[in-house]
């Protein structure tokens, strides 16, 4: 995006995380994360909490900036220039800190939101389960309340940070409503708890972040490290899929934007039949339509950030949410693909990153919620803001178009069933 397009915030946070970025994130790193050699890159997260760039929208009293969304994306579209699994261990505070700091205690704060922005505690979200992906209310692991504890019982797996977490958010049924839905509440429940960590993962990409199963036998939690209400997370589940999307858009943005680049610079330099070959339509126009996509996603992304920070209908947040995480996934997809098919044969090679990004790159339409799931929340709360039970406009002062047709008075030509 153009400079002039940001405000001179933006412009700060954005040269301070492409400082951080060019200057504490040694290439090996990234080597030795997708080689696996690493479990769990805990320096990154307390390189990142020295320059102060964790939890950038949370208050200054608990370590973060008293940032607002508008310039979280563009310090998430800079850091996912690494990829996704960096990305996402940097984001895990963002996303678990929003539990904390909206529905959480003081002491709660205190106790876990002020260490995890100083990067002295490590965090991540237990809340898929071997048996259910999407299907949040048909979660198995349960919390029983025993006195001043809650016992905890269940498992978790594809737990990103799960290898190095000091703590974990997990959500467990304590309950169920009268037409046998399960209520659910949520827990910070630290790792000296109890909590196992099973296996980690041979993933196609984002290797290297700790990705794991837990478990959770009779784990003793007090009940103060109840967040919100008991059988009331609900809610907060709703609240958490804002950041969980959004920084998956906003990260995508960031890789697909360093593949583009690395694409168009290669192009400037390779020659075929004695020209350069942006010099030819084939090449030329798959740059056009990248940029176009790609400019148009961040668009999206960064509209969605002002209606989250100008508290617009939380209806409207969920369908904004939820396009942004989609179409920056879907446009991450296609502009890595085409950097690739740019590049030729060197590009499917590790000559140069474009192939580990696409396979970074494939995760991201998959987790926080997959992209047919986006579709069903898209369209979901779309007819809900739209329409009425009976078809009519939920806002009185639309226009009816269907009156500006020739024939709009036959009315017995309209048949709905």
């Amino acid at each position: 995006m153009h400079p002039n397009i940001y405000s001179k915030l933006q412009l700060q946070i954005q040269s301070e995380m492409r400082a951080f970025v060019k200057e504490d994130v040694p290439t090996q790193l990234l080597l030795d994360l997708d080689a696996d050699k690493i479990k769990f890159p805990k320096d990154f997260i307390e390189k990142a909490a020295k320059r102060n760039l964790l939890g950038l929208r949370f208050p200054k009293e608990y370590g973060g900036r008293d940032l607002s969304w508008k310039e979280e994306v563009v310090a998430l579209e800079e850091i996912g220039v690494l990829g996704t699994t960096l990305p996402c261990l940097y984001s895990l505070v963002s996303i678990v800190g929003e539990a904390i700091n909206k529905f959480g205690t003081v002491e709660q704060k205190e106790k876990y939101l002020v260490p995890t922005l100083a990067g002295k505690l490590t965090t991540a979200e237990g809340l898929t389960e071997p048996r259910g992906g999407s299907d949040f209310f048909g979660a198995t692991t349960t919390a029983k309340r025993d006195g001043d504890y809650y016992i905890i019982n269940g498992q978790k797996r594809f737990i990103v940070g799960a290898e190095g977490a000091d703590y974990f958010l997990i959500y467990a049924r304590t309950g169920t409503d009268e037409r046998g839905k399960g209520l659910m509440s949520a827990f910070l429940v630290d790792r000296k708890m109890g909590v196992e960590v099973e296996h980690i993962y041979g993933l196609m990409g984002t290797r290297g972040g700790g990705t794991g199963r837990i478990i959770l036998r009779n784990v003793k939690v007090p009940k103060e490290n109840l967040i919100g209400e008991e059988n009331k997370a609900e809610e907060i589940f709703n609240q958490m899929m804002i950041p969980e999307r959004m920084t998956s858009a906003a990260g995508a943005l960031g890789t697909a934007r360093s593949a583009l680049e690395i694409a168009a610079r290669y192009s400037n330099k390779r020659k075929a039949f004695g020209k350069k070959i942006r010099a030819f339509e084939a090449v030329s126009f798959m740059i056009a339509d990248s940029l176009t996509k790609l400019d148009a996603a961040r668009a999206l992304v960064h509209a969605t950030a002002q209606s989250i920070d100008n508290q617009v209908d939380a209806s409207l947040q969920r369908r904004l949410v939820s396009e942004s995480k989609k179409f920056a996934a879907d446009t991450a997809w296609e502009v890595i693909n085409n950097a690739m098919q740019i590049m030729g044969g060197i590009g499917y090679t590790n000559v140069f990153p474009i192939e580990r990004m696409l396979r970074d790159t494939r995760l991201i339409m998959i987790w926080t919620g997959t992209n047919e799931i986006m579709n069903l929340v898209i369209q979901h709360e779309y007819f809900k803001q739209l329409l009425t039970n009976d078809g009519e406009f939920v806002q009185k002062d639309i226009r009816n178009l269907e009156k500006d047709a020739v024939d709009a008075d036959k009315t017995d030509e309209k048949v709905y069933e």
